[in-house]
């Protein structure tokens, strides 16, 4: 019996295997990965687990239904900002934060951290430091370290991106609230990475020592004005904490700086920036984002509970509350109030369909990939399914430090910290269970180093160089983040031990 399990495990670490060597070592693309590893789990729970064929159906149908949730949300979120680009009001957004304070210590912060958590919270998926990086580049810094800090930016919020779909799809069938809750709380450790934008925003400069010591108090303070009201939001729900963290902690820095609190005393300016011009009106290009709010709270608390289940053994509900439509209407408010509704083009339809198609297959592959390791229980071969030994290897009480890694591991490899938690939720959310550890605490834990580990995610990475211009520079620009992305894995790991006494 022994050998028979000792043969089972490795069988169920096989797709994990091929997984990672065809993505690091034959650097094939994410989606032809994905693709692999679930042709090969199919074979493997067909001819080693012997699955009952119903039950793979049932996998295939549920991953698909799973899937199409995140499909809208990807495509209203890049429908959404294709036409905030083309109407103007992206471009308009850095006139108005130069009036805010012309130290250009404050403006990075201010874009990598409160408007990058803002675009997290509302699009995600690599998209905060494809649209920050160019715009660091235009204020002045040099392209690596506008990829660097717009990485670094790219963190925190991602526990709560695209209106919560690493939890709401990542750690989809579990449905607990406190995991969100219990995320914001280790998300705190998350203060620190406007210190970490600030050292690589200075580190080029010959008194690099002395403009990080007069702005750290403002960086230490952009980081508790976004992670407090990250963390009192979250008990109204995993899709509002990135948003409304980002809102309410830019307000605060707007109200605290024109005070001149926390700010640096000397003023520090690039000779090379680019002087921003307007051509909208502030409320114009506040207006979209305020439409965008309001109907994701309309949505939350009038459609949260309407719920279709589907029947047949597939054992999957379907909730009408997709931020993705929320999305889709504040695009075409925008639209219809700029008057080019009459003028639309589909552009921003293909383009945001161009651009999902990708990300929806992955996620959907990788969605089947999880409903066939959970399945594999119901077989005729009398085997123990793939998530219940994978999760006997991680049978140890160090279980709330490894977490944030496992986490971490899954962002670098896929790029993606909902298909880091889909990989990685289940098997952990079993072992946690055997342990008799609160599985709540374990999955908050991967679910904030998933967030962390999105700062050197391997996909985000090679967008964020493609986007100003630099070519084959991974290696230079992970060893300036992973010191970074490790203090912080490092800190929220000793937290889950402390939590967990």
């Amino acid at each position: 019996m022994l050998s028979l399990n000792f043969l089972s495990t490795i069988f169920a670490f096989i797709p994990f295997a091929i997984f990672f060597y065809l993505l690091l070592f034959k650097k094939l693309s994410l989606l032809k990965v994905s693709l692999t590893t679930l042709i090969l789990t199919t074979a493997l729970v067909i001819v080693y687990w012997q699955v009952f064929p119903q039950f793979i159906f049932y996998s295939y149908v549920k991953g698909i239904l799973v899937s199409l949730d995140i499909f809208f949300i990807i495509f209203g979120a890049i429908f959404l900002l294709d036409i905030l680009k083309r109407t103007g009001i992206i471009k308009n957004i850095f006139y108005y934060l130069e009036s805010i304070s012309p130290d250009y210590r404050i403006l990075v912060i201010i874009l990598a951290w409160f408007f990058e958590g803002f675009l997290e919270g509302t699009a995600g998926f690599g998209t905060p430091s494809t649209v920050v990086a160019p715009i660091l580049v235009a204020l002045g810094l040099s392209p690596i370290s506008a990829v660097v800090i717009a990485l670094l930016g790219n963190s925190t919020s991602v526990a709560f991106g695209a209106a919560g779909t690493p939890t709401r799809i990542g750690f989809f069938g579990i449905n607990d609230p406190s995991i969100s809750i219990y995320g914001s709380l280790f998300n705190l450790v998350g203060l620190l990475v406007p210190v970490a934008m600030l050292w690589v925003l200075v580190s080029s400069q010959k008194n690099r020592k002395t403009q990080f010591l007069e702005a750290l108090p403002f960086a230490l303070w952009s980081g508790v004005a976004f992670v407090v009201p990250s963390l009192i939001v979250s008990f109204f729900g995993q899709e509002f904490p990135s948003i409304l963290g980002s809102i309410f902690g830019f307000i605060i820095i707007l109200l605290t700086t024109k005070a001149k609190l926390f700010i640096p005393k000397n003023i520090r300016r690039f000779n090379n920036a680019k002087t921003a011009v307007a051509n909208l009106s502030l409320i114009q290009v506040l207006f979209p984002y305020l439409i965008l709010i309001l109907l994701l709270f309309l949505g939350k608390f009038f459609l949260s509970q309407a719920i279709i289940t589907i029947p047949f053994g597939i054992n999957h509900q379907i909730n009408l509350f997709n931020p993705g439509f929320a999305f889709i209407l504040t695009a075409i408010f925008v639209l219809v109030i700029k008057h080019e509704s009459k003028n639309f083009d589909f552009k921003s339809v293909n383009t945001a369909f161009n651009q999902t198609i990708k990300p929806y297959l992955v996620i959907a592959f990788m969605s089947i990939f999880t409903q066939l390791m959970i399945i594999s229980s119901q077989n005729s071969s009398g085997h123990l399914s793939i998530i219940e030994l994978i999760a006997k290897i991680f049978q140890s009480h160090l279980l709330p430090f490894f977490a944030p890694f496992i986490g971490a591991f899954g962002s670098f490899i896929t790029g993606s910290a909902t298909v880091s938690n889909l990989m990685f939720g289940n098997f952990l959310n079993l072992t946690s269970l055997s342990l008799l550890i609160n599985p709540s605490i374990i999955l908050a834990l991967e679910l904030v180093g998933a967030s962390a580990g999105n700062m050197i995610a391997l996909a985000d990475i090679l967008t964020a160089e493609t986007v100003v211009g630099l070519k084959n520079q991974e290696i230079r620009i992970i060893n300036k983040i992973i010191l970074p992305c490790f203090i912080y894995l490092l800190l929220v790991a000793t937290l889950g031990l402390i939590f967990i006494r």
